[in-house]
């Protein structure tokens, strides 16, 4: 019946069934839905010639296609526990010729708790399977809190994956390299640990580990010069936009900006030695989730920007410059409570609202 149900969706809710029109700062964009009836929708990733594949935090992965969802089978069970469940999908760039798909999202571990893990499968010709599925990292076990999963796949220049992984609301673990928590982790496509990882070799201390001292990063992009760009919630204030560097500790919870939700101070202040400081920071709190850096492809003037989906405000900002800025926020009814926010291959922007459990594509206004 749920399979019966996206059909019909799909179907009611085709291409220019409903638009709204949003204003920005270069003029009005279409902002037409695609995609309604969705679960608490979590993440979209396009597939070479035509169709994407969308999941819901419940656990079930989509593929959708000329107008039609299907849900697809052989996606591995997952813990859908406050914040967890299935969370991101990343196609890489080989899809072509390799079919594989990446899927992260919250496993039960045992003695209780859940963790964040990655497994990688083959999408049939079809799309209604992935086959040969499994899991190639798992976080190391002792959380057992339901929040701050992370987590986002990304493809880096060296076809190796960097994942983000949240500090699970245990602070001072983001501290701690000899468990995963509050990282940014760089692996190879089967799991296995690149040798030129920065830890490598460290007694105590997770291999994984590419970066360390993050809250709960949700967004992550890689630009056009291969550098690795994270995005990651503050408490009361202090959202931050993070250029990642090998091995470098970015504060949480030593430094921050903004305050705990008690009001309380968080750590030592803002800064100290030793430690990373954000290109950019949001206070008050948007609740940031996933990054895009726009290509310029359908709207020139937007090309390099950072367009940032927000959870609390129900709008994209987008950021520009160097020093990076907050120059517009863009809203309507596509962008309530915005988990997602990618470029479509041709130049279109789509936003993957949880507020309306709906996607929507945005292009010019005609």
């Amino acid at each position: 019946m749920r399979l019966l149900f996206y059909v019909l969706i799909c179907l009611l809710t085709g291409a220019g069934a409903q638009a709204e029109t949003l204003e920005t700062s270069t003029g009005p964009v279409r902002a037409e839905l695609v995609l309604s009836g969705l679960d608490a929708p979590w993440a979209i990733a396009f597939l070479p010639g035509g169709g994407y594949l969308v999941t819901e935090r419940g656990g079930a992965l989509l593929h959708v296609r000329n107008g039609t969802a299907r849900r697809v089978s052989g996606v591995p069970r997952v813990a859908a526990v406050g914040q967890g469940g299935l969370l991101d999908v990343m196609v890489p760039r080989d899809f072509a010729t390799s079919r594989a798909v990446f899927l992260s999202f919250s496993r039960s571990e045992p003695g209780g708790g859940a963790g964040t893990a990655v497994a990688v499968g083959r999408l049939d010709v079809g799309g209604g399977a992935l086959r040969d599925v499994r899991t190639i990292f798992t976080a190391a076990p002792g959380s057992r809190g339901g929040r701050h999963f992370g987590s986002r796949i990304v493809e880096a220049a060296d076809d190796t994956l960097f994942v983000t992984l949240g500090e699970r609301g245990d602070r001072p673990s983001a501290q701690d390299r000899g468990n995963h928590n509050g990282s940014v982790l760089r692996i190879n496509r089967d799991g296995t640990v690149p040798g030129d990882n920065p830890f490598v070799g460290a007694a105590g201390v997770q291999s994984e580990i590419w970066s360390y001292g993050h809250r709960n990063p949700q967004g992550a992009v890689v630009d056009g010069q291969g550098r690795l760009w994270v995005v990651e919630h503050g408490a009361r204030g202090g959202d931050e936009v993070n250029r990642i560097r090998r091995g470098a500790n970015y504060g949480w919870p030593v430094i921050a900006y903004g305050r705990h939700y008690s009001g309380e101070k968080i750590g030592e202040g803002s800064a100290k030695p030793g430690m990373e400081q954000p290109m950019f920071f949001w206070d008050p709190s948007i609740a940031p989730s996933d990054v895009m850096i726009y290509s310029g492809r359908l709207w020139p003037e937007w090309r390099g920007d950072f367009f940032v989906g927000s959870l609390k405000f129900d709008m994209i900002s987008r950021l520009e410059g160097n020093p990076l800025r907050e120059v517009e926020r863009i809203s309507g009814k596509a962008t309530d409570r915005v988990r997602d926010v990618a470029e479509a291959p041709d130049g279109s922007i789509w936003v993957v609202s949880e507020g309306q459990g709906a996607i929507y594509r945005l292009t010019p206004a005609r």
